[in-house]
């Protein structure tokens, strides 16, 4: 069916299941940088303050 090799993919995945499947693959291989350092504590911090001048903006 395929020209291209097979990438142990499901039985009738579309060519776009497939390349969104090989896309997730890719970014999950990538490093991801340490979580819970100080950019995103301070990132936390800068939302909380700002949150409660903006009582439309919950979640």
């Amino acid at each position: 069916m395929n020209d291209t090799p097979a990438d142990d993919g499901p039985e009738g995945e579309t060519p776009i299941q497939r390349a969104l499947r090989l896309k997730k693959a890719t970014l999950d291989a990538k490093p991801k940088p340490p979580r819970g350092g100080r950019f995103q504590r301070e990132q936390a911090a800068a939302h909380q303050s700002s949150s409660k001048s903006k009582p439309w903006m919950g979640r």
